[in-house]
C-alpha cells in the first residue's frame, strides 16, 4: 500500500513543476493531492487543516516535504478525517482514498472554436482589401499581399499585348 502511495506522491510532486524530481512536494501540490483524492472534504478536513498539517510536518525553513513527512501528514489528516479509528486504520483508509488517483486537470482552459471564431478566421469569407492578402487555399501571401508590388516589365498597366514584342523582326 505504501508503494502505491509513494507512486501517487511522486505523480503529484512533479505536477506543474518542470524542475521537480518527484522526491519532494510543495504545499500547492500537497493541497491538490488532498483535494483530488477526496481527503479534503471541506467538512471534517478543510484547506486550512491541510495547510496547517503541511506546515507542521515540514522542516523549519523548508518549502517542501519528503515522502517520509508526507506519511506523517497523512497520519494526522487520517485521524482528523476518520475520528474514532486507530491511527493505522485511519492511515489505511486515507491510502484507500488515494488509490489509483492522478492529478486532475479539471477547469483547465482549452482552445475553443465556438461561435464566431471559425467564421472570423475563415479566409474565404474575407472581403475588400483583406481578401487580397490570401491565396485560394487560405495561406497568406506575405509581403506581396500587404504592399503594392511595382511592375517593372516596361509596359503600361492595362496593356493587353504585354510580352508579345519580338526584337528579331526588325
Amino acid at each position: 500500500m505504501a508503494s502505491e502511495a509513494e507512486r501517487i506522491f511522486q505523480r503529484f510532486a512533479v505536477f506543474g513543476e518542470s524542475s521537480s524530481s518527484g522526491t519532494e512536494m510543495n504545499n500547492k501540490n500537497f493541497s491538490k493531492l488532498c483535494k483530488d483524492c477526496g481527503i479534503m472534504d471541506n467538512k471534517t478536513v478543510t484547506s486550512t487543516d491541510v495547510d496547517i498539517v503541511f506546515s507542521k510536518v515540514k522542516a523549519k525553513n523548508a518549502r517542501t516535504i519528503t515522502f517520509q513527512q508526507f506519511q506523517e501528514a497523512m497520519k494526522e489528516l487520517g485521524q482528523k478525517q476518520f475520528k474514532g479509528k486507530s491511527p493505522d486504520e485511519a492511515l489505511e483508509n486515507i491510502y484507500r482514498l488515494m488509490e489509483g488517483k492522478d492529478p486532475a486537470t479539471t477547469g483547465v482552459t482549452k482552445a475553443t472554436t465556438v461561435g464566431g471564431v471559425s467564421r472570423l478566421t475563415d479566409t474565404s469569407k474575407y472581403t475588400g482589401t483583406h481578401k487580397e492578402r490570401f491565396d485560394q487555399s487560405g495561406k497568406g501571401k506575405g509581403i506581396a499581399g500587404r504592399e503594392d508590388m511595382t511592375d517593372s516589365s516596361g509596359y503600361v498597366s492595362g496593356y493587353k499585348g504585354a510580352g508579345t514584342y519580338d526584337k528579331d523582326s526588325n
